[in-house]
């Protein structure tokens, strides 16, 4: 064929007409077939990942997802349904087919919890991972400092998030990241000072990109960055942060917030509806300013909700119906050693009134149930016994003064 009849096998435009004539055996393919091509191929490799992801990901209605949260964490119904409708958001979010001609692109539902210590928090998060099966990493934000400074650098979020997909990228990519203790990174003061808040604002910046969702170089192993040091290129678009704390002291800046507001007749009803002891109830973004998080990060964290403080009827039913319950994990300890172990309705309510009394909360339970059931299980493994019961005066020998006191010094 003469050199200015050649023409494209696909399209049949001539070369003339084409900025690129590849030549092949026995075709040739102009630039534009190739750019037509190189874009189908796209779109079904991220069909293809989108099926998959489908596939694998257990994904259920809202619903759903709290009723699966309900066997595992009592109480806290408000912010069961604000986290049911966060995840489902999120993972629907990934699963919709990527369409050039769809404009409106869906932004991610990063959430922040916040309650007191012990109200579940991080089991919310595990259980919204086993769910639906994806990787959870869960970081403690006060190990984090800006880079360079003594400690971790930000990236190290996503090297456990990695090792917890087990080095899978893809699976990490549509992770979930608890980052604990979110308000021990808060601004330290409004004052400026000579030093860097290198472990508090530093972090908050850090943590932006990260958030909002970027590409991020993370050294696979961890630790320093170095420049020898071969990275793992990890997208954050698709990873759901879920950021919970105590932010203790918040209370007051609510209080004051709303007595500010407070003026006139009207207002003093208001105070009498209001719930003086679930303050926390009443938060909004602006308070979390002025605890000392920078309104960048709030802005990435838009999904806000509180963990109500355990109550009376809450301690008691997180003691024996959950499915993980402490007494449940009791029963099967002694069911090992062919032991049977039944405990009085007395006996319980008597730990849960303790558990109250010293502000021990929800993990002070188990530590009150080790303290009366301890020399019980260092005893009757080595004898002839099949059954103990726990009736509420063996409790109350059990939990002596100084024990109480030991706990209470503990928590």
């Amino acid at each position: 064929m003469a050199k200015e009849n050649l023409e494209c096998s696909f399209c049949g435009r001539k070369k003339p007409e084409t900025n690129l004539l590849i030549a092949g055996l026995d075709a040739h393919i102009c630039d534009r077939c190739i750019e037509q091509a190189h874009g189908i191929v796209a779109e079904e490799s991220r069909q293809s990942k989108t099926d998959d992801l489908s596939s694998e990901l257990v994904l259920k209605k809202p619903l759903e997802i709290k009723q699966f949260l309900d066997t595992y964490v009592i109480g806290q119904e408000r912010t069961k349904k604000v986290l049911s409708v966060a995840v489902y958001n999120h993972y629907k979010r990934l699963l919709q087919p990527s369409s050039k001609e769809d404009e409106i692109e869906i932004q991610k539902s990063n959430i922040v919890m916040v309650g007191q210590t012990g109200t579940g928090k991080t089991l919310m998060a595990k259980t919204i991972a086993r769910m639906l099966k994806v990787p959870l990493a869960i970081v403690d934000a006060t190990v984090l400092t800006e880079a360079g400074y003594v400690g971790e650098d930000v990236e190290s979020i996503l090297t456990r998030l990695l090792q917890a997909a087990d080095y899978n990228l893809e699976k990490a990519e549509r992770g979930i990241v608890f980052i604990d203790e979110l308000d021990k990174i808060a601004r330290k003061s409004d004052n400026p000072s000579i030093t860097r808040d290198v472990s508090g604002e530093g972090v908050q910046q850090g943590l932006l990109k990260l958030l909002e969702g970027t590409v991020v170089n993370v050294p696979p192993k961890g630790g320093r960055k170095h420049p020898d040091q071969k990275f793992i290129e990890v997208n954050t678009e698709n990873i759901l942060f879920i950021a919970g704390g105590a932010f203790d002291g918040i209370e007051r800046i609510i209080t004051r917030r709303l007595n500010m507001q407070a003026i006139g007749y009207s207002a003093s009803k208001r105070e009498d509806i209001m719930d003086a002891e679930n303050v926390l109830q009443y938060i909004i973004p602006k308070d979390l300013k002025e605890f000392g998080l920078i309104p960048e990060i709030i802005g990435r964290l838009p999904v806000l909700t509180h963990m109500n403080p355990l109550d009376r009827k809450t301690l008691r039913s997180i003691l024996t119906e959950p499915k993980n319950a402490i007494i449940k994990q009791y029963e099967k300890l002694f069911a090992m050693d062919g032991i049977s172990f039944k405990i009085t309705e007395q006996a319980l309510d008597f730990i849960v009134d303790k558990a109250i009394e010293y502000k021990l909360g929800a993990r002070g339970l188990r530590s009150l149930c080790e303290a009366v059931f301890t020399d019980a299980m260092f005893e009757l493994p080595s004898t002839e016994e099949t059954e103990f019961k726990v009736t509420k005066p063996y409790a109350e020998e059990k939990l002596s003064f100084e024990t109480i006191n030991k706990l209470k010094a503990v928590s």
